[in-house]
């Protein structure tokens, strides 16, 4: 089910910097949370496995199944929104798993991928938003008139966003040592540029729906790209320094304007 994965050079240097112990693995098939066998497989390759668990209070009632099963406590690994790369803190040592849905995809982008996936593990932030919301979650559902699979979505952008603003400064000084990986995380931005530009547009007409355009925003903030309204907002100091109570306002005044 898994194999180590070699690094290029620069990757490895990576990983050294920001998250040294990390082993990266292969899997065999694509997935967006293992099932919990093959997840109790990782034991086999790492000195010890420590599920995540979080109180079902911090829940809403209609919460989607796996997030339920996320903060509860089955070992966990991978959850929709993570992308062709997934790491955990879950495993000691932390591990970053990668999917098949990579193949095919350029070797200067894959390494991107992976880098980011080290400075994420870190930077010891949560590997789930549910970390990052805690009991605040309850309050983002009641600012969010969308149903629950609509307000998970939202949650995982604005999670992504706020580590964002963490990692892009770390991007941009690649310049200097790791060009050819901050070539890719420019050229990746490049090509989420024209999309970000026209997103307001896009939502008002109805050609994106706002979970799916908060998302793309969200992505965009790594990549230190201007944000339209009211993503805007996002790109900001504030929501670096106040994290979960400053999304959850900016959600409550966003749906509220778009309401009105």
């Amino acid at each position: 089910m898994f194999e180590a994965r070699a690094l290029s050079e620069r990757v490895a240097a990576v990983r050294e910097r920001h998250a040294p112990d990390t082993r990266v693995l292969d899997c065999e098939r694509d997935f967006e949370t293992l099932p919990p066998a093959q997840a109790e497989d990782l034991g086999l390759l790492v000195n010890a496995l420590e599920p995540a668990t979080y109180p079902a209070a911090w829940l809403p009632d209609d919460a989607p199944t796996l997030l339920a099963r996320y903060a509860g406590s089955d070992l966990t690994i991978g959850m929709p929104g993570d992308g062709s790369i997934a790491w955990t803190r879950q495993t000691e040592p932390p591990v970053v798993i990668v999917k098949p849905r990579v193949e095919g995809s350029p070797e200067p982008f894959v390494d991107f991928l992976l880098a980011e996936a080290f400075v994420q593990v870190g930077l010891e932030v949560p590997e789930h938003f549910i970390g990052f919301f805690e009991e605040s979650y309850r309050e983002l559902d009641r600012a969010t008139p969308l149903d629950p699979n609509g307000t998970y979505q939202i949650a995982a952008a604005l999670y992504d966003g706020w580590i964002g603003l963490q990692t892009r400064e770390v991007f941009a000084g690649w310049r200097d040592d790791e060009s050819d990986l901050a070539d890719a995380w420019q050229d990746a931005g490049d090509r989420l540029e024209d999309r970000v530009t026209d997103l307001s547009r896009a939502v008002a007409r109805g050609d994106t729906d706002f979970a799916d355009a908060t998302e793309l925003a969200c992505a965009a903030i790594k990549h230190a790209i201007e944000l339209p309204a009211p993503f805007a907002a996002l790109d900001t100091e504030a929501y670096l320094d106040h994290g979960p109570e400053y999304a959850i306002r900016w959600a409550e005044k966003t749906f509220e304007s778009l309401e009105g």
